[in-house]
């Protein structure tokens, strides 16, 4: 995963944000090792949305590929729709309860199976 650092994302009140699986931290923030394994679950997640989308779209219409980077971000929205009436949206999205449940686990990348957000789904 790459980490770039720089005074201008995130927006301030936030100290970094993962944006099409590029960390971008704050310059004079701390980050620790958990939090960079958090981020790289959610760097892991989007690259398999985006290959999976990507090959459907072309399948669809060649050109929708362009729309592939944009799966993981569709996904999370409507996900946290549908569970916002439940209280706490971000935390039971799917994406998230991975993530943090593995976040500690600095060896969980190394032996993650693919697609393994969908196990939180329903559970």
């Amino acid at each position: 995963m790459r980490i770039i650092r720089n005074k201008y994302i995130p927006f301030s009140g936030y100290k970094c944000i993962n944006l099409f699986g590029i960390f971008f931290v704050k310059n004079n923030a701390k980050i620790d090792d958990v939090t960079i394994n958090h981020e790289s679950i959610h760097s892991r997640q989007f690259v398999e949305l985006m290959a999976l989308s990507a090959v459907v779209l072309i399948i669809i219409q060649w050109w929708l590929i362009f729309f592939a980077p944009f799966a993981f971000y569709v996904w999370y929205a409507i996900e946290w729709l549908v569970r916002l009436s439940k209280g706490n949206a971000y935390r039971s999205i799917s994406f998230e309860r991975e993530a943090y449940t593995n976040e500690n686990d600095m060896e969980y990348l190394s032996n993650r199976k693919h697609f393994a957000f969908m196990k939180y789904l329903w559970s």
